[in-house]
Order: structure tokens, then sequence, then C-alpha cells
């Protein structure tokens, strides 16, 4: 079977032109298959079942393998398999039927709201920059925008006077959102006292937010930006330019905001990628029911009554 395992990645070689290192570890992954179906009895390649498939992967399992590595193993054993019956090596292929693990949605940190609390009020708004700074930070937790979207933003999507911008998502969609109080004035203090300051005659410039250099601000200049002032705000957790739009999604959701409301503003397409966002305490739930529930009242009122019994 060694022998089909080089024909394999030469294949790969030739036909996908693939790195070193990928080659590699498709070698790596059906070569380990190899020896446990040898192991197993299995002398040729044709009397390879899918049920040898299955217990290597369940042996992977049971090892302690990551899901990353066994999700690896799998697409290597199905790029073999299927290369060996499109060259007429194998008739069947037994690797079809193989199914790849289930990936787990990780939420990521959220920041409380005492921490965006300190963040927000991390740039000092004494200068051009320190007003731009907090303009942007304000109006990604206000909105609970993608930084690209934050950066992307031109002077013509704010409209202040109504309280909401119009945003321009990666896919072309327009949304629009509405802007809060606390980042409506960090807004007009930028637009007044900030960006005449950054914007340069020789570069002007339609974007709302701009760089020292008068051009538009990048998502990488961004991202320096917020560790900096995570810095300064003594957040100790790892932070992104998107922690602010999982806090903002987290937090509305927590005091009760509408699902189908904060998808719409978040721009997802799937309802339940907002749904994660979802993770209320049980001392909340809790309250929840007991001051929505029109029977909690009752069994509040007995427990109240019962503990005034007691001596």
């Amino acid at each position: 079977m060694e022998a089909h395992i080089e024909s394999f990645i030469e294949h790969l070689a030739d036909e996908r032109q693939l790195s070193a290192s990928t080659l590699d570890a498709y070698a790596r992954d059906v070569a380990g298959f190899v020896v446990y179906a040898s192991g197993e009895g299995v002398a040729d390649i044709e009397q390879i079942t899918r049920h040898h498939l299955a217990r290597y992967i369940l042996l992977l399992r049971q090892r302690g393998r990551a899901g990353a590595t066994i999700t690896r193993n799998i697409v290597s054993l199905r790029a073999f398999f299927h290369y060996l019956v499109r060259s007429g090596r194998l008739l069947q292929d037994p690797s079809i039927h193989l199914e790849m693990p289930k990936q787990e949605k990780k939420l990521p940190h959220i920041l409380t709201v005492e921490e965006v609390r300190r963040l927000l009020e991390a740039p000092d708004t004494g200068d051009a920059p320190g007003r731009r700074d907090a303009a942007m930070l304000e109006l990604l937790y206000a909105t609970g925008m993608r930084v690209s979207e934050l950066t992307m933003l031109d002077c013509e999507h704010l409209h202040l006077e109504l309280r909401f911008l119009r945003c321009i998502g990666s896919n072309g969609n327009e949304r629009i959102i509405p802007i809060g109080e606390g980042a409506l004035q960090a807004l007009q203090r930028y637009l007044s006292a900030g960006r005449p300051q950054l914007l340069r005659a020789d570069k002007p410039s339609e974007a709302l937010f701009l760089n020292q250099q008068g051009g538009r601000m990048t998502r990488q200049g961004f991202w320096k930006l917020i560790k900096k002032y995570a810095q300064a705000a003594g957040i100790e957790a790892e932070i992104t330019p998107h922690s602010l739009r999982h806090a903002f999604a987290a937090h509305l959701l927590d005091a009760g905001a509408d699902l189908r409301a904060v998808q719409e503003m978040l721009g997802h397409a799937d309802i339940s990628t907002t749904q994660m966002y979802i993770g209320p305490s049980k001392a909340r739930m809790k309250d929840v029911y007991d001051r929505a529930h029109p029977r909690a009242a009752l069994h509040t009122a007995g427990a109240r009554e019962e503990e005034g019994d007691q001596p």
C-alpha cells in the first residue's frame, strides 16, 4: 500500500502544487491509517472498508486527538481514496460515508460593562487623534459594526440629526443602525474639533476616520490603537477589534433586547450566529421568570409568607 501513498503524494504535488509541509501532512495521515489497517490484517487496499476507516477515526478520538487533527485526517483519507478511484486503482470509495466532526462554536471572551466603560474612557480627548479614537470606540460599541465596516465609513453615511448611520457590509448589503447618545456626542466632538485637524488640503478624503497622514484609518491601524487602550484600561483578557462587537451583542441580549433586532443590527445572515451571544446567568433567568410569569408571583408571595411564619 506504500506505493499507492507515493503515487497519491506525487499526484498532489503535480496537480495541486501544494507546499512541502502540506504534502508531508497528507502522507503522515494516510500512512498512519495504513499502519493501523495492516495491524488489523488488511494486506491489500481493496480489502479496506468503511468500517476500518470508522474504527480508525474512533481510535483517534479515544487517543485524545484534537478535533482539528481528526478533521485533517478525514480530509486526507477522503482525498486519498478519491484519488485511487479516479485513477482506476480502486472500484469503490470506502471513505464516502466518513462524516466530519462537528466543530464547537466557542463564545469569545465578552468584556463586562465595567471593562467597556474603562476602555471607552481610555483615550485622551485633549487632541484630535484622541477625539477620533474615542469616537471610533464609542461607535463600535454603540452599533456592533465590524471594524472593517467602521473604517470604510464615509461622512455621508452619518445622519446624526436622525441618530442613525448607513453601514455597507462586505457583501454590499446596506443596513441602518441607530446611534446612542454616547456615540453621538463623541462623533460631534470629533467632527467639530478632531477631523478638521487631521484632514490635509493636499489629501482630501471622504473617509470619516482619518489617520495622522490624512488618509483613511486602516483595520491594522485600529488594531494597534485598541491594544494600547486595553492596556491603559487595565483589561487583562485578550482583546481584538471584534471585542466591542461581541460586547454590543451580548450586553443587548442580556438586557432583554429582541433577538431579531440584534441580528439585523449585526448583519448576521443566520440567526443561530446571533444566538451564541445569549448567555444570561441562572439568577437573571429566574428574575425574568419571576417578573413575567403569571403564576410566579403567587409562588413568590407564598414563599415570603412561609418565611414570615417561621420563629
